[in-house]
């Protein structure tokens, strides 16, 4: 009798112990690695503009500033398609949205290995691969982080950011010797088909939401999948209304837009043509991007895990202090061979490149709660439009003043000011309600 008890009692508290965390590696992990390839795929298209403005000003004779414009077209409608992405996934869910997307580049990029005419250029790069790569904009990071995670957002943040840079540190040298080799149609095609291969593993892996597959996000407690969202577009407009009649959305759009005009429209587009002007070859420029995406790739997740540590505001000031100095240097640094003060650059730049996200994204959570992902799209098209601007009027200084120095010392200087603006934004009161919308 004495020994069933014992062995009752035994098997009660086995029963009642807790039990042990599973060591199997949580599917936020995989979404997580599947967004992130699906980005380099969708960021492949961002390595060409700034190779192709000399091949196609060649065979084409178009002028820098149309081709600039395109790019320009390219860059504002990815920034302004991010909210309505974020809506829309909401609606339709992530998988579809963003197989449609990867669609569009690809076909964008196909289209445009056949144009004769300059509108031609601006209808393939600006409108289907715009509208294709800012439906898998940084608002498809903030959409699968804020879904998919609890604990580690800031981390998850800066990996997934980097996610572009590494497309760019992939496919630029590659991009820059197809071009060299065989022309600017065949690395035109590349672009489309590395597109295209995303495609199976979006539609295999990826998935809406953790209640999808029963589980809770990681470091959080598991809820019901919510109804899918209606009037996503409506839904969309009214949460930049409501965000626009807040004093940070102001702040952190504008500082956001000097981020995009120093980056995108600056780096990306007109480093390369800069560069050769001053003699070097554009593989050797090409490859100084490449080396800046290596840089990127450690300096963005470095940032996702200082903003999990401290003030994100601070982190942004210095980011954009340190961009604008870097920048009055550079056209002192341009010359015919790579020394080692613009390696010292190059890394420098590298490191700060989009290290502005995971402060950005993180104070667009703390001011915006739940629709913190459409408002971050909103901030993401202000980044796009910067970077838009300095894209198409960056070719026209070169076109009209012969270079693209004045450019360099005006975005230093626009820096300076966005570090200004991330000082000012004030803090959101811990119980003070954030959700825009109903």
């Amino acid at each position: 009798m004495l020994e069933r008890v014992t062995q009752t009692t035994d098997s009660a508290a086995v029963s009642a112990a807790p039990p042990r965390p599973s060591r199997r590696i949580h599917r936020a992990w995989v979404v997580a690695a599947v967004t992130f390839v699906t980005i380099i795929g969708g960021a492949a298209f961002n390595s060409l503009p700034g190779l192709l403005i000399d091949p196609l000003h060649s065979e084409f004779g178009w002028s820098r500033g149309e081709i600039g414009l395109a790019v320009s077209i390219d860059m504002a409608l990815y920034g302004l398609t991010a909210p309505f992405a974020a809506a829309l996934m909401d609606r339709f869910g992530i998988r579809r949205v963003v197989v449609l997307a990867l669609g569009a580049v690809a076909a964008g990029a196909l289209a445009s290995v056949w144009m004769t005419a300059s509108w031609q250029l601006m209808l393939y790069w600006g409108l289907l691969v715009g509208l294709g790569t800012g439906s898998m904009a940084m608002a498809f990071s903030a959409t699968v982080t804020n879904r998919w995670f609890v604990a580690r957002r800031g981390l998850v943040t800066g990996i997934l950011t980097a996610a572009g840079a590494s497309g760019q540190l992939i496919f630029l040298p590659l991009c820059a010797w197809i071009v060299d080799e065989h022309g600017w149609r065949p690395a035109s095609v590349t672009v489309a088909l590395a597109a295209l291969v995303v495609v199976p593993f979006v539609w295999l892996l990826m998935r809406d939401h953790p209640a999808d597959v029963g589980l809770a996000p990681y470091g959080g407690e598991y809820a019901e999948k919510p109804a899918p969202a209606t009037g996503a577009a409506t839904r969309a407009v009214r949460v930049l209304f409501d965000a626009a009649r807040t004093g940070p959305f102001w702040l952190l759009a504008g500082s956001f837009a000097i981020c995009g005009a120093s980056t995108n429209g600056l780096i990306r587009t007109h480093f390369v043509p800069s560069a050769h002007d001053h003699g070097m070859a554009i593989t050797a420029a090409a490859s100084l991007l490449a080396v800046i995406g290596i840089f990127d790739v450690i300096g963005t997740i470095f940032s996702g895990w200082l903003t999990d540590r401290f003030d994100a505001r601070r982190l942004l000031a210095v980011y954009y202090a340190l961009r604008g100095i870097s920048l009055l240097f550079l056209p002192m640094l341009l010359a015919p061979a790579v020394h080692p003060p613009m390696v010292f650059f190059i890394v420098f730049y590298g490191l700060d490149w989009v290290a502005t996200v995971p402060p950005t994204l993180a104070l667009c959570r703390e001011q915006y709660g739940e629709d913190s992902a459409i408002v971050f799209g909103w901030v993401l098209a202000s980044h796009q439009v910067g970077a838009a601007l300095v894209a198409f009027l960056g070719g026209v200084a070169r076109d009209v003043t012969g270079s693209y120095d004045l450019v360099w010392y005006a975005s230093g200087a626009l820096c300076a000011t966005a570090a200004l603006m991330a000082l000012v934004i004030r803090r959101q009161p811990e119980d003070r309600p954030v959700t825009l919308t109903a």
